[in-house]
């Protein structure tokens, strides 16, 4: 007999009312211990908020607009609006929920009689999922009224949760990897490691369930099942790096492109981006170029995809992004925006995995392997005024910086550790002001959380602009900010407050890079506060100049090719 979903609903609202870690891995080892071997593997990903794995290329492009719509096709609004129950709730599940059980009138889906089970809802997601061409918005709004109309409240509360990608109760894939260890006697290394070659908890724990210990030992690196990556450490400059890996350090640049993660068996290519996403059809003469030169083999391989203006020289991220997940007009982007790729490792090769081989071996491998397909430049070092001169290469060439890697290391997917080390250049920090705040999400509904920032035009004493930041507080610092805010109102309009420009913030980030969502036309990338400056008047804010200089020093040499 199926697992009714109402069970899952009920153990997201447990985990919701939940803060002990302790806690939430025991209710959900005592959950998926309780469920038949079929069961496992969907259960898992939803609990985590997934429609599907990690690397699934099934993605579901189901709006909030069509969830709303359906909604309201599906019951007798009575009056409420979406927007008065969410500005309570801070949360679209709930929000939902609340709607369900407020609502006199429902229009109960006939298509679906019995209550809903776990494995009817993966089925009719994927159905959505699968729903492409013409008439695939109708196909995928009448799956979707067949879903919420068979779901009660709760129900229908996690099914969006599930839908939008946002459990929000605090239970991660960490935890289900210490679930997966406890309610399956499997040691939590041999889960975490299985976690890291796989990249599916899910398939992991389904394994695991079926198998236990002995099974779960027997995964391997296999081809077209991309694994998260390798992830480095921030450090101050190049001493750290050399402090912290012994007499000597591999140095590479930092391109400031897309990581990429390919793979290929008998000629057949897929590219996966850093989020285990599939991009093979953005990229089709990276795929022509992997293919060539590796032909037949099998192997993974890592590298970054920048994009090049004339001559071969990088372009800034802003315009690989616009090749990126693109799947029309795709001759004419390869044409508008040419990228380049360069490898950087080498994951497996001639169906051997090679990520406990040391750096040094991966990197020889690869050498031999690569052929014509050009490796990020790299130099192993032990000398600081090297590494330094090295570092000062990277950035005239109009890359982001440097990745140290120390030599013995072996590869540790999705892990963050001192084996690697990135090295930027620091960009000086901005004195900006706060022209606008919009409240929150979720614990955050009721705070003014989400910052828009400007910079003064001395030439024409207005206020422009740059970028919008929710880092860099906490809450106790956010709400004596929402109470500073709501005394310089100017006005409010769809949770978006417009203030008086009296509330100066010291913001450091990423890079500057051009927007035209901007009327100065830059925007912050990654922008952070780090302290308020209670010291310093509107006159003291950074000029629309100072930050346009910061931009062209920082793309020097990028600029020279920016008119494609």
């Amino acid at each position: 007999m199926q697992t009714k979903f109402r069970v899952l609903a009920e153990l997201g609202d447990k985990l919701e009312k939940t803060t002990s870690r302790k806690l939430m891995v025991n209710f959900v080892a005592e959950f998926l211990n309780n469920l038949p071997p079929d069961e496992i593997k969907a259960t898992s990903d939803m609990i985590l908020g997934r429609s599907f794995p990690k690397g699934d290329p099934r993605t579901l492009e189901v709006s909030w607009t069509t969830i709303s719509g359906v909604v309201k096709k599906l019951i007798d609004m009575n009056g409420q609006s979406f927007s008065e129950i969410f500005s309570k709730t801070g949360d679209l599940g709930e929000t939902i929920k609340r709607i369900f059980e407020a609502s006199k009138i429902r229009k109960q889906s006939t298509l679906v009689q019995e209550p809903l089970t776990i494995l009817k809802v993966a089925s009719i997601l994927k159905l959505i999922a699968e729903a492409k061409g013409t008439g695939s918005r109708q196909r995928k709004e009448r799956l979707l009224e067949t879903l919420l109309g068979a779901a009660a409240p709760l129900e229908a509360k996690y099914i969006v949760k599930i839908l939008i990608g946002e459990m929000r109760t605090g239970f991660h894939e960490g935890l289900m990897e210490l679930v997966v260890s406890k309610a399956f006697k499997v040691p939590h290394e041999l889960v975490r490691k299985a976690n890291m070659i796989t990249g599916d908890i899910g398939e992991v724990a389904e394994v695991a369930k079926i198998g236990g210990k002995k099974a779960v030992s027997k995964f391997r690196l296999k081809v077209f099942r991309p694994i998260r990556p390798m992830l480095a450490q921030t450090a101050e400059g190049v001493e750290e790096a050399l402090n912290q890996h012994g007499d000597k350090t591999a140095f590479e640049y930092k391109l400031d492109g897309a990581r990429v993660q390919i793979h290929i068996s008998n000629g057949k290519v897929r590219i996966f981006s850093r989020r285990l996403n599939d991009v093979t059809e953005s990229f089709p003469e990276i795929v022509n170029l992997v293919g060539k030169q590796i032909g037949d083999d099998e192997a993974i391989f890592e590298g970054e995809i920048i994009a090049v203006g004339r001559g071969g020289v990088p372009l800034p991220f802003q315009y690989l992004m616009r090749r990126f997940r693109r799947v029309r007009n795709i001759d004419d982007m390869v044409k508008k925006i040419p990228v380049q790729l360069q490898l950087f490792d080498l994951l497996y090769y001639d169906g051997k995995s090679l990520i406990d081989d040391t750096y040094v071996k991966r990197r020889k491998k690869l050498v031999l392997i690569g052929g014509i397909i050009p490796l990020v430049k790299q130099k192993i070092i032990s000398d600081i005024g090297e590494a330094q001169s090295f570092l000062k290469e990277a950035l005239d060439g109009g890359h982001e910086g440097l990745i140290a890697k120390k030599l013995d290391s072996t590869y540790t997917p999705g892990i963050r550790g001192k084996k690697w080390f990135k090295i930027k250049m620091p960009l000086e920090p901005l004195d900006l002001v706060i022209v606008a705040a919009e409240y929150g999400y979720g614990r955050r509904h009721r705070w003014l959380s989400d910052y828009y920032l400007a910079g003064q035009d001395p030439e024409t004493g207005e206020l422009l602009m740059v970028g919008k930041t929710f880092k860099g507080l906490n809450d106790e610092e956010i709400k004596k900010m929402t109470k500073r805010l709501k005394q310089l109102e100017i006005k409010e309009k769809d949770r978006r407050v417009t203030v008086i420009p009296k509330i100066i913030v010291e913001v450091v980030y990423n890079e500057i890079q051009e927007s035209p969502k901007y009327k100065c036309g830059m925007a912050l990338r990654f922008a952070r506060i780090t302290r308020v400056r209670d010291d310093k008047r509107l006159e003291d804010v950074d000029s629309i100049q100072k930050i346009r200089k910061i931009y062209e020093k920082q793309f020097d040499r990028k600029a020279k090719f920016s008119k494609l």
